[in-house]
């Protein structure tokens, strides 16, 4: 037996490993199954050699076992081994990488060799307070080792008798982690770290329910799927077989995925995945942090910011890639160039596959629309080369439910919808029911109403008025329609201002007392005359500014802002038209605050005598039509309706 010190520049590394070198320490687990993994796979890259002698190569698999008894967990492969010699080098010299060193040696035939880094063995002290090895190299009349270790610099080894080829890590878990001897714990990391590495993973045997009670099969479990879907050549695979594996990577989600992305490149950069397309309806938050990143079958994380635009996030699936660089505990990303010409190119496939199934196939990527709607507005928001190619398939949707790119719609409505000042109008509501009235005053008109509900279609509005400079969106109750889409200088009315003012102030006495976030302008126009006689507006700019501030924090100002809407007297109608010069003028005792006291003061009061209820009548038929009368005041508006029929 000899003894000896490990390879460290500080007595201080165990406690360094322990807490700050891996993130978290469940990943211990899939250190260790990586490197039995590598193991594996270099025997079987040497046993194609020609110069190799024979090695039995008919059990690979991995195996993982507890003895609850003992508190320990023990991790076995039948894969390469270790000599004495070997476990000096690969394990006494911390972040000697034999894997860095074997794939050097055979660069251009070892299949994937996962470890990089050469401090995956160490993680196993994060849970262990003793770690044990026992190891038989492959090589010929090779002797077994053993190797013992309680967390400090000082390590045993010694010869020992080991009937198969392989190695065993024993780990002595510490009290502290006592749940890392349960079945259901190590089950469940298994098939988080583990689910498809490419050498069956043993845990356990299988288990079936009989007579009512669970029962254990002679059959061994296998945790992983050593072929999954993106491994394989997207020609071999059916559309059945992406569903599979969909439901496979989520096996909680309900809804089946609109289309996939199969990712398969080899230059300038190793890349290979699918992505899918989920149905996506609204919170964007909600459907994050469901693309899994693999490094060589191995997961690593499901926080793919770094790596993929942050649009990109709200797709499922797996990216697995070797040339993403990782830190010695594969947990963190770090940024390089790599990882940006990995995101560039994902973004350009993703937006190529849309051009794509959009060409192909427009009423039936229409159909699809409303689901994928919001991932690509956010792409449009988030990345100047996605918008630049999501104009050729980006949708608008009318009232009719027909479906255009901006540049088919806007010639198909630019003979009616330019304005006088040559201004593309193009018209829109978020609420078909609550702007009903607008919308068959625009119909009336020949012109045409988009339906623009969506969480991100405001901005997407203002993004487009931004790179068309002859571009307006209005919604449809913002004017009238006359103003909307003004074709002549607006008519003039008969009445001079003093007419207009002491009507605007006959009515602004009689509304209702407006909360803290809730303001009335009493304006006069001159609408159509069969429009209505008194109607609610509401500035385009503000009120798309407060929407806006609900998204983005530097609107904030907006969002704090009251609701201001414009109560317009239509004076070409013959209801306002017969209360033009009939306001009368009183005095009237007001009670207001100054200088934090409260005093009496005298005000002049416009009103139209013996018109109160007619006028009332007026402005809650505007607030009805606006959906604003609720309440006592719809109460009482019913009330008046009846006594005046």
């Amino acid at each position: 037996m000899s003894k000896g010190t490990i390879g460290v520049t500080s007595d201080n590394i165990f406690p360094v490993i322990k807490k700050f070198l891996y993130s978290d320490h469940e990943i211990f687990l899939r250190e260790l199954i990586s490197n039995a993994v590598d193991a594996t796979q270099k025997l079987k890259v040497i046993s194609r050699q020609p110069s190799a002698v024979s090695i039995p190569m008919d059990d690979l698999r991995v195996r993982v076992t507890i003895d609850k008894k003992k508190k320990t967990l023990t991790v076995s492969d039948h894969g390469i081994g270790m000599t004495a010699d070997e476990v000096d080098k690969f394990i006494n010299q911390i972040a000697f990488s034999g894997a860095e060193e074997f794939l050097n040696q055979y660069k251009d035939k070892a299949e994937a060799i996962i470890g990089h880094f050469g401090l995956g063995f160490y993680s196993a002290f994060m849970v262990s307070k003793k770690v044990e090895i026992f190891s038989l190299s492959y090589r010929e009349d090779a002797k077994a080792v053993h190797w013992s270790c309680e967390g400090s610099p000082e390590y045993t080894m010694e010869d020992t008798i080991k009937a198969e080829r392989g190695t065993d890590i024993v780990l002595h878990i510490d009290d502290e982690f006592a749940q890392y001897l349960e079945d259901a714990t190590i089950e469940g990391l298994l098939k988080k770290y583990c689910k498809f590495l490419p050498v069956e993973i043993a845990f356990g045997k299988k288990k079936e329910w009989k007579d009512g009670k669970e029962v254990e099969l002679d059959e061994e479990n296998i945790i992983n799927d050593v072929n999954p879907a993106w491994t394989r050549k997207p020609a071999d695979l059916k559309d059945e077989d992406y569903d599979k594996f969909y439901h496979e990577l989520y096996p909680t989600q309900m809804d089946e995925p609109l289309f996939h992305i199969h990712l398969n490149v080899d230059y300038p950069f190793n890349l290979t995945g699918i992505l899918y397309f989920p149905k996506i309806k609204s919170n964007l938050d909600v459907h994050r942090n469901k693309i899994q990143l693999y490094c060589n079958q191995v997961y690593v994380t499901d926080e793919v910011e770094n790596i993929v635009p942050e649009y990109l996030t709200l797709l499922h699936g797996v990216i697995d890639s070797p040339d993403i660089p990782l830190n010695v505990s594969r947990s963190y990303l770090q940024s390089d160039n790599n990882v940006k010409k990995i995101s560039g190119y994902i973004t350009k496939k993703v937006a190529d596959k849309l051009a794509e199934l959009y060409k192909a196939d427009k009423d039936g990527f229409a159909k699809k629309w409303d689901d994928i709607k919001m991932f690509i507005q956010f792409g449009m928001l988030t990345d100047e080369k996605f918008y630049e190619k999501a104009t050729g398939f980006a949708l608008l949707k009318n009232l009719s439910g027909e479906y255009a790119t901006l540049d088919e719609y806007m010639d198909k409505v630019r003979d009616k919808q330019v304005d006088k000042d040559g201004n593309m109008v193009l018209l829109y509501t978020n609420d078909p029911d609550a702007h009903y009235t607008f919308i068959e005053r625009a119909k009336a008109k020949g012109y045409d109403v988009l339906l623009q509900d969506g969480e991100l279609d405001v901005h997407c509005m203002s993004q487009a008025e931004q790179k068309h400079e002859k571009l307006r969106f209005v919604r449809i109750d913002s004017d009238t329609i006359e103003n909307l889409i003004k074709k002549e200088d607006a008519a003039k009315d008969a009445y001079t201002d003093e007419q207009k003012e002491g009507l605007r102030k006959a009515f602004e006495a009689l509304l209702p007392t407006s909360e803290d976030k809730l303001r009335y302008n009493v304006t006069c126009e001159a609408a159509a005359a069969d429009a209505l006689p008194v109607f609610l507006t509401q500035n385009e700019f503000m009120r798309r500014m407060k929407e806006m501030a609900a998204h983005q924090q530097g609107l904030s100002f907006y969002g704090q802002m009251p609701e201001s809407y414009n109560l317009v007297l239509n004076t070409s109608h013959p209801l306002i038209q017969e209360l033009v010069g009939k306001e009368v003028s009183e005095q009237v005792n007001e009670e207001v605050e100054k200088d934090g006291k409260k005093e009496t003061v005298l005000k002049t009061v416009c009103k139209l005598e013996g018109e109160d209820d007619r006028m009332k009548q007026l402005i809650d038929i505007a607030l009805l039509a606006g959906g604003q009368l609720k309440g006592e005041a719809l109460a009482k508006f019913v009330n008046r309706s009846v006594e005046l029929l």
